[in-house]
């Protein structure tokens, strides 16, 4: 039974801690630039139609992977990689479609996004991390 009020656990090791403190914390920054404008989320919202609806996907798997992560669901873990791994793989398609002096314009200023994404990734791909996780039910 998942817990409402329980969005942080603090029997889970250090590592899922802060993971899930930063998961909750990139989730609002992506929905902040998927509305405000900025980044990776709103070059596919203006490019394609389907972009305002994929950057509510990656909002929703950062907050959903947390908070399951938090109630102790094996799936939240695996949600939070998902996660975790999506602003690589949108980065890349995004890069991947742009002229050079674009590309530059658009991601010189996200050095630090990415490196919370590199931290968030790192700490749920721990040994810690996935040792707690393989005992969890469900």
């Amino acid at each position: 039974m998942l817990n409402r009020r329980k969005w942080i656990d603090r029997m889970q090791p250090q590592t899922l801690q802060i993971a899930t403190w930063l998961l909750y914390i990139n989730g609002f920054f992506a929905l902040v630039k998927l509305i405000d404008g900025g980044g990776v989320l709103h070059y596919f919202r203006q490019r394609y139609t389907f972009g305002f609806l994929l950057g509510l996907a990656v909002v929703a798997l950062h907050v959903a992977g947390a908070f399951l992560m938090a109630n102790e669901r094996k799936f939240g873990w695996k949600l939070s990689v998902v996660a975790a791994v999506s602003p690589f793989v949108l980065t890349f398609v995004a890069y991947t479609q742009l002229d050079a002096p674009i590309r530059y314009r658009l991601f010189g200023a996200s050095l630090l996004s990415f490196a919370f994404d590199v931290a968030v990734l790192a700490l749920l791909l721990h040994p810690q991390s996935k040792e707690h996780q393989r005992i969890w039910y469900q």
